[in-house]
């Protein structure tokens, strides 16, 4: 486990695209090495252990875990971690999901490369996050991404601040920034940025804004299309920008136009059959987003989340929805 460990994050980091297969199937064999939920889950469901692992030749053959599992099981290969990140929501059987992060490096490397790459050449001098409800978790890596962004100045950004409730202190702030010609990031939660649009005054210039989901039960879900020609006609910012991650994956995709994301390097996108998870669809056909994130190397890098979408011939793909289900029939034969 040494030698894998002393340079994967940097492979990770320097992956190209006819690369990625190997070190992805590489992974795979260290995980189910490692990682013992990852492992019985491979065996049971697809016949697949440490005698038949070599038969695994392509990226549609590899066991993609449910993401429900991070629910109920600690999913990892190792045994010391320097990150535990759980999720907001909750199950009806009060469970949260929870990410061990062996190094917090690995999550530094992932979140400031990877915006890096989406944002190109743009740079903001603020970076105002309208974060409420996850200011006030210690556990949240939404909150540790935010907070290496303003902390490394990404993209030219050399002020900042984080607002809870405090929502007329954030309009006053970010009046004051635009009137001095400032261009402005702001990161915000879905609840928040529409209570936003209700107390706004006038259009925002020199503003970009950056979506990360989240309605959290405080109104009507939206889709993506709707939240952002809400956003887009009451605060007078078009595109809206959209963050796609979570808190079982190291690594997020970025949408900067036309709700299609594109991922880094080291994040590809597949799109499983709903009912058959060993099925594939082709590009354009609407299905279960299966993310196959290399720097997950630390826990399970193949996962199906419970997300709806399609690839395109480019490479970007969209979230269409929500599979209206979430258990895997069968989940309940894995180990508690």
């Amino acid at each position: 486990m040494h030698n894998f460990e002393s340079d994967i994050a940097d492979r990770i980091l320097k992956v190209e695209e006819d690369k990625f297969k190997g070190l992805a199937l590489e992974i795979f064999e260290f995980q189910l090495a490692n990682n013992p939920v990852y492992a019985q889950w491979s065996k049971i469901f697809y016949g697949i252990d440490e005698r038949t692992v070599k038969n695994v030749k392509l990226l549609d053959q590899l066991p993609f875990l449910p993401i429900a599992q991070f629910k109920t099981h600690t999913i990892s290969c190792f045994s010391n971690h320097e990150l535990i990140f759980s999720s907001s929501g909750t199950t009806q059987q009060g469970f949260s999901s929870k990410h061990h992060i062996h190094k917090a490096s690995d999550y530094q490397n992932s979140y400031l490369n990877g915006f890096k790459l989406a944002m190109q050449d743009r740079t903001f001098d603020v970076l105002m996050a309208l974060l409420p409800s996850y200011l006030d978790r210690s556990d949240s890596g939404l909150i540790n991404m935010v907070k290496g962004f303003l902390d490394e100045q990404i993209c030219g950004i050399s002020e900042g601040a984080f607002y809870n409730q405090n929502i007329d202190q954030f309009l006053i702030d970010l009046y004051n920034h635009t009137a001095t010609g400032k261009q402005v990031l702001i990161v915000g939660v879905t609840f928040a940025l529409l209570q936003l649009t209700e107390m706004l005054k006038k259009p925002l210039t020199n503003v970009n804004i950056l979506e990360t989901g989240g309605m959290k039960g405080r109104g009507k879900e939206l889709t993506r299309d709707e939240l952002h020609q809400i956003l887009s006609t009451r605060l007078g910012v078009d595109p809206i920008w959209s963050e796609y991650g979570m808190t079982e994956l190291t690594s997020q995709a970025y949408s900067l136009s036309g709700g299609r994301f594109l991922t880094p390097p080291w994040m590809k996108i597949l799109i499983q059959d709903p009912s058959d998870p060993k099925n594939f669809m082709p590009i354009g056909k609407t299905g279960r987003i299966c993310v196959i994130d290399l720097f997950n190397y630390h826990s399970c890098s193949f996962i199906s989340t419970d997300d709806l979408g399609k690839l395109h011939p480019d490479g970007s793909f969209e979230v269409l929805g929500r599979l209206d289900y979430s258990d895997i029939r069968g989940c309940n034969l894995m180990i508690q």
